[in-house]
């Protein structure tokens, strides 16, 4: 291993010299506080290192010392309800020990190594047995909402030797012998390493067809996100990215959850840790925390650790995936670490790019999107699992045309695209559906559809009557919404049960913050029923007046306030309503029509 000294500071960079024998993403231990870097580049017997602590103090001469590993996650039971800095080092214990502020060179382990777990064997596996890399020895009840499964490493096959007994183990203990072939043996613990760059293998990638059912009725009907799926949400300043990025990793149907928050305010990541206590899971009633992994790296921390925060988040990820689970990953925000990226390229002195970002960035966020996707896993028994990513990117001013959001939209299959002017008109979630776009519709249209057959029908006749609106407003503008021709008087009515009764939700509300996919379609199905309705008998001849006068109109606006499981009951009064109403003006029932 390289043992070298500082030869120049530069704020999170370290230039070092006597580092023959290093390698390109080595770790590495710089200045006398043994400070956690990264090589990321190398120039004879100097290299270059990343340092992700704060720097200040470092002096030239003070030693570099080389790790000769790769920066890795410690993977394995003890990993969930945690909250980890960019390094995994664990904040709470930190806490505990050094106080509120995270001190210059500490380290601990991710993993608690006194903690003892219950390990139960698999009864699928029995020594003597050939096993391999992702095949499950056992299981650990991690929490009572989450079954840990205990695998063998990616890269490890042989034959099982031996295998631990029903009991209690830490994660440093033997659980089972590997005889790899020529006399040599490899051991199995409950905790594995594995390095944060490089992707865990998997068997095979499936297409996601499968949609993330996240309780936000515009994603769900509008603009699906698949599970494995990978997606963006870019906004300005204001336009409500982290409170959507909450809400989704809070009530999406997935069985682990994690939130990266990567450069934003320390307030916004406490605020996501307290709601988390507080909140239930909407399928198992346990609290959201037992599915849950946070990973902090707020502004006020190290700027380069960002980059480390958002590869640790994805490799935890693909831990859980390869288990067989359904995992969304979250990132607040990616534009924070191009940031970062863009400010060491500057002190590396690297020909800059579009607005001074390095010329690498799209490569680095295209290694973070295609690290997402739905697998068959390696190992036995055969399963499969999925990893979605969804990334927030905060363009300044707005402008959607800067480099770092025009770089994601080439690996994005998902644009959630927030609009400034509706969060000012206090319509959240503030995604523009005229921007906004899912590649993933037509795959997952088929899994909508086994339960409700008129899915893509209502989404798609919504959307239509949602641009016809855009376009007929640029005429009321010139002309006023008096010069227009009732059936389009009674369309623009109709947009704005869209927007107001149905696209708005309230994330703080304590009904309408989950809206159940049954739920969701039928609110969506009144509001067009409504429509036909409506549209046929003033063909007959009913003045537009009359439907305005529909009594249905206060219930369809406050459809959004009664409970999931009630909702079918009440789908059903109202189009009941809505069709005897409907019936009696055009048959001459009610007086005055």
């Amino acid at each position: 291993m390289a043992r070298g000294k500082i030869l120049r500071v530069s704020g999170p960079l370290i230039v070092a010299e006597g580092m023959e024998g290093s390698m390109v993403y080595e770790v590495v231990l710089v200045g006398d506080e043994s400070l956690i870097g990264e090589v990321i580049g190398l120039q004879g017997d100097r290299a270059f290192i990343q340092v992700y602590e704060d720097t200040s103090g470092l002096r030239v001469g003070e030693p570099v010392e080389g790790t000769g590993s790769l920066l890795s996650a410690e993977l394995g039971p003890g990993i969930v309800g945690k909250v980890y800095d960019g390094l995994q080092r664990p904040l709470s214990v930190i806490g505990e020990i050094h106080g509120a502020f995270v001190s210059k060179g500490v380290k601990l382990p991710a993993l608690p190594r006194n903690v003892k777990w219950t390990f139960r064997k698999s009864l699928d596996v029995k020594v003597g047995d050939k096993v391999e890399g992702g095949s499950i020895l056992g299981y650990v009840q991690e929490t009572p909402i989450l079954l840990h499964k205990i695998m063998v490493p990616p890269g490890l096959s042989g034959v099982l030797k031996e295998l631990a007994p029903d009991g209690d183990y830490t994660v440093e203990e033997t659980i089972a012998v590997v005889d790899v072939g020529g006399g040599e043996e490899k051991e199995v613990r409950l905790m594995s390493k594995w390095p944060i760059r490089k992707p865990r293998p998997y068997k095979t990638r499936l297409e996601p067809v499968e949609p993330l059912i996240t309780g936000t009725r515009v994603l769900d009907m509008m603009f699906p996100v698949a599970k494995g799926g990978k997606a963006a949400v870019p906004g300005g300043f204001g336009s409500g990215k982290t409170v959507l990025l909450h809400t989704l990793t809070k009530w999406s149907r997935t069985q682990v959850n994690i939130f990266v928050g990567c450069g934003e305010r320390g307030n916004e990541m406490a605020d996501a840790l307290h709601s988390f206590r507080k909140l239930s899971d909407p399928e198992s009633g346990r609290p959201l925390s037992e599915k849950a992994i946070f990973i902090a790296n707020t502004s006020n921390m190290p700027v380069a650790a960002r980059e480390t925060s958002v590869f640790l988040g994805v490799t935890i990820g693909e831990y859980f995936r390869d288990m067989g689970y359904d995992v969304l990953m979250v990132a607040d925000s990616t534009s924070r670490w191009a940031e970062a990226m863009r400010e060491i390229s500057a002190r590396l002195e690297e020909m800059p790019g579009d607005e001074g970002f390095p010329a690498y960035l799209g490569s680095r966020l295209a290694e973070f999107y295609e690290r997402s996707g739905r697998v068959v896993t390696l190992g036995s028994p055969e399963r499969v699992g999925s990893l979605t990513i969804l990334g927030a990117v905060s363009p300044p001013g707005a402008d959607f045309s800067e480099p770092v959001t025009t770089n994601t939209l080439r690996y994005i299959g998902a644009l959630l695209a927030l609009d400034v002017s509706l969060a000012n008109r206090r319509h959240f979630p503030a995604i523009n559906w005229l921007l906004s776009y899912s590649q993933y519709v037509e795959t997952v249209a088929k899994w909508w559809e086994r339960d409700f057959r008129d899915w893509l029908k209502l989404r798609n006749e919504a959307l239509r009557i949602l641009q016809r609106e855009s376009e007929l407003m640029e005429l009321v503008r010139l002309v006023g919404p008096e010069a227009l021709p009732d059936p389009d008087k009674l369309l623009l009515d109709v947009a704005k049960m869209i927007r107001e009764d149905f696209l708005q939700q309230s994330a703080y509300h304590p009904i309408d913050a989950y809206s159940s996919p049954e739920k969701t379609v039928l609110m969506l199905d009144i509001i067009i029923r409504f429509y036909e309705e409506a549209a046929k008998t003033l063909n007959e001849g009913v003045p537009l007046s009359k439907i305005r006068e529909a009594p249905v109109i206060s219930r369809i606006a406050r459809m959004k306030e009664v409970r999931n499981e009630e909702f079918r009951k009440v789908h059903e009064d109202i189009v009941k309503e809505i069709s005897d109403y409907f019936r009696k003006l055009r048959t001459g029932e009610l007086s005055g029509s």
